[in-house]
């Protein structure tokens, strides 16, 4: 009977534990995944402004002296935020699949550069800011640098399309 019980006990503990790292490991993804569409959110916004910006630089969009202020703006606004949540290690496109993200592993690793890219594209959406409103030509001046610093990390850590 001691045996019994000892055996029940046991199993009840264990599923438990078990039951415990399923859900730390479900609680994990969802919260890993979520970083991930909240970075994609992000990413969406800066290419949303972008894209206004380059069809103005470009010819494409009748330049706007207002709507190329307010996009880089928004562009400088969203390169000052707080985006540490939204880049968890474990968030990679190997960890959680290439259909959920593009990020490479390698942003994550002691001698990654992302930071210092990060750095030079808020400079860049700065310096566009200050561009943007000052006409066509000064737009223009400003849409180069911009354009690098979004392509120096994507092309380093972000998986090839």
């Amino acid at each position: 009977m001691k045996k019994a019980m000892a055996l029940t006990v046991g199993l009840i503990v264990a599923g438990v534990v078990g039951t415990s790292a399923i859900s730390d490991a479900n609680h994990d993804t969802k919260a890993l995944n979520a970083a991930v569409k909240a970075r994609q959110s992000q990413m969406t916004l800066y290419a949303f402004n972008i894209g206004l910006l380059g069809g103005m630089a470009k010819g494409d969009i009748e330049y706007n002296a207002d709507a190329a202020s307010a996009a880089a703006a928004n562009l400088a606004a969203l390169s000052k935020l707080d985006q540490s949540r939204f880049w968890p290690k474990g968030s990679d496109n190997v960890a959680l699949g290439a259909d959920t993200t593009e990020a490479l592993p390698a942003i994550w690793m002691a001698d990654s550069k992302v930071g210092e890219k990060a750095m030079a594209f808020a400079a860049a959406a700065t310096n566009m800011e200050q561009a943007a409103g000052g006409g066509l030509d000064s737009l223009r001046g400003a849409i180069g640098d911009l354009g690098k610093s979004c392509g120096g990390c994507h092309e380093t850590y972000r998986e090839k399309q």
